[in-house]
């Protein structure tokens, strides 16, 4: 898997305002900044980016995903200087 497709995946099920992913084909590093995100701690919201990868955990397709997940507020607030 490649960081293009592994984005596209967790875009196509998670609206996000902002995405990055990078990584070597097995472990993944991600900022992700979504509206879905308010209200959760950051447990859920982990388990939200993990089920939109279904299978692709289980089958070590994705062997590690480490994630920093915002809200597009608290994005916001860390891109001010």
């Amino acid at each position: 898997m490649t960081a293009d497709e592994l984005r596209s995946v967790i875009a196509a099920s998670l609206p996000c305002d902002h995405l990055e992913v990078d990584g070597d084909g097995r472990h993944w590093q991600a900022v992700i900044v979504s509206a879905e995100f308010d209200g959760l701690r950051r447990i859920q919201r982990h388990q939200k980016v993990y089920a939109t990868l279904g299978a692709r955990m289980q089958n070590d397709e994705v062997h590690a995903l480490s994630m920093q997940t915002f809200t597009p507020q608290e994005w916001a607030a860390l891109q001010q200087p």
